[in-house]
């Protein structure tokens, strides 16, 4: 248990015997968990094969069409996420709506 002992200062304390044990310096780490490529979680290149395409301009290279796939990724209260690929071979942009 840490508790403080004065303004400035912490110090752990036993809760089961009066052990205590003043902190003197600060140790803190931030890990960032490694996330997960969007093709992964839809199911890979496999997923894309037999969809079907719309006139959506791509962000990334300004062509005139995309694949797209709608997927329930919220609660079955929430409208549908649409997701698209880019029809450039050479892009193959991902992006969702």
């Amino acid at each position: 248990m840490v508790e403080e002992a004065f303004e400035s200062s912490l110090r752990y304390g036993c809760n089961t015997c009066p052990y205590i044990y003043n902190i003197r310096r600060k140790v803190s780490s931030r890990t960032f968990p490694k996330l997960k490529e969007l093709d992964y979680i839809m199911g890979g290149a496999a997923a894309w094969e037999n969809v079907d395409s719309t006139d959506a301009v791509c962000p990334k290279c300004a062509y005139g069409k995309a694949f797209f796939m709608q997927l329930q990724t919220r609660s079955a209260d929430e409208p549908m996420t649409t997701f698209y690929r880019c029809c450039n071979h050479k892009c193959a942009h991902n992006w969702r709506d």
